[in-house]
């Protein structure tokens, strides 16, 4: 049918990687298996793409001229929520941290198989879909805020708050065991993503930031010291 975009309902993601060459081959590798693919060099481009569409996922570079991938992570994280899947050269646990204390989903390390690549963003973007939750209710209230388990939405006094698609992920898992306490290790394999027990513990830290009063002093994501965390309604 004239004027109708047979694209229009694939997966857009947008690549950020410096590296002309890594960008058009990332391009056509993910064009070819279902998804629409925009590309920009630096943090400043990208930024402009994310101004005049919407993204399903964003794949970033670490290391850029300019603003680096880290700091423009951590700059779009104060008002988008778009997954990001971070590319990076650096294979310390430190560095990984570093990404998940920004808010990014996941990372791979470079070099990379494309496989890979694309089992990741797949992985990325299921957990943000409406998902079943056999056995638990469809929506959880604690303090102020209430979170919708199927589709992975929370507000607070009816206003939305932004997560991201690994705090939506881990907001589930504790939600559906509302009162229950889980170990990091039951967590890891939950929200998955390859996430260790540290980064559980990052991610409970940013989403602590987001639904407690008074984060240092958590009211309803609790911690169970030699056990775990547990999410209370009181």
């Amino acid at each position: 049918m004239s004027g109708v975009d047979p694209t229009a309902d694939k997966p857009h993601v947008l690549v950020v990687d410096d590296d002309t060459r890594l960008r058009e081959l990332l391009k056509s590798f993910l064009a070819r298996n279902g998804f629409r693919v925009s590309t920009a060099g630096t943090a400043a481009a990208a930024r402009q793409q994310l101004e005049a569409l919407d993204f399903d996922l964003i794949v970033l570079d670490v290391m850029m001229p300019g603003q680096t991938g880290l700091e423009f992570a951590g700059e779009l994280r104060k008002t988008n929520a778009v997954p990001i899947l971070m590319l990076t050269a650096m294979g310390e646990a430190k560095d990984r941290i570093a990404g998940l204390e920004k808010g990014v989903d996941d990372y791979l390390g470079k070099p990379f198989e494309p496989r890979e690549l694309l089992l990741r963003i797949q992985s990325v973007l299921r957990r943000g879909r409406p998902v079943e939750t056999s056995g638990a209710p469809e929506r959880i209230t604690f303090g102020p805020m209430q979170f919708d388990l199927a589709l992975g939405e929370l507000t607070q006094q009816g206003k939305r708050v932004s997560l991201t698609d690994t705090e939506i992920a881990l907001l589930r898992a504790l939600g559906a065991h509302l009162g229950d306490v889980l170990s990091r290790d039951a967590l890891c394999k939950m929200v998955g993503s390859g996430l260790n027990e540290r980064a559980i513990d990052v991610q409970v830290t940013r989403l602590r930031r987001k639904i407690e009063p008074d984060p240092g002093f958590p009211r309803y994501l609790r911690t169970v010291r030699g056990q775990g965390y547990r999410l209370v309604d009181a």
